[in-house]
C-alpha cells in the first residue's frame, strides 16, 4: 500500500456564527487524495470553549496554549495518518479542530499521548459518521479564492 501524501497548505477567511459574531476558518486544502481511500470516514470534533473577549476571540493566555495544541496535534498527525486535521474555527467563544479519522479508538489513544503534557484542558469530543465528507466540503465554501 503506497503512503498518503497530503500537502500542507492551509487558507484563513472570516465567516460568521449563527449569532453574528466573527469566527476565524482555517482550512486544509488538497484533501481529495485521503477523501478518495474511503478511510476516513468518521468526523471527529474536539471543542475548547473559553471566556472570550467581546468580539468572541480567546483571551492571549488561552490562545497560546491553544496554538501549542495545535502544532502537538498537527505534529502528530502530519507523521500518523490514523487523522487527518482539516480545519481549525476560532471565534464566538470557543476553538472547534475538526478530523478525519481512521480509527477511532487509535485516535483517542494517540489524543491522550498528544495531550499529556499539557495541564487539564477543557475539551469536549464529538464524533459523526461523515463518509461524504460533508463538513469539509461545506467549510470548503468559506474559502476566499486567490487572486491571479
Amino acid at each position: 500500500m503506497s503512503k498518503l501524501k497530503l500537502t500542507d497548505e492551509w487558507w484563513t477567511a472570516p465567516a460568521q456564527s449563527d449569532s453574528g459574531r466573527l469566527i476565524m476558518v482555517t482550512g486544509r486544502r488538497n484533501m481529495e487524495p485521503a477523501m478518495a481511500t474511503g478511510h476516513y470516514n468518521v468526523r471527529m470534533e474536539i471543542t475548547w470553549r473559553y471566556g472570550g473577549e467581546d468580539a468572541g476571540m480567546p483571551p492571549d493566555a488561552t490562545a497560546r496554549t491553544m496554538e501549542q495544541v495545535t502544532t502537538a496535534l498537527a505534529d502528530e498527525f502530519r507523521r500518523d495518518h490514523v487523522a487527518i486535521l482539516t480545519g481549525i474555527y476560532t471565534g464566538a467563544g470557543e476553538r472547534n479542530w475538526v478530523f478525519y479519522v481512521r480509527s477511532l479508538y487509535i485516535f483517542q489513544r494517540k489524543i491522550n499521548e498528544i495531550l499529556a503534557p499539557f495541564e487539564q484542558l477543557p475539551l469536549e469530543f464529538y464524533a459523526e459518521e461523515d463518509p461524504d465528507w460533508e463538513e469539509y466540503r461545506e467549510m470548503r465554501e468559506t474559502e476566499i479564492p486567490d487572486e491571479e
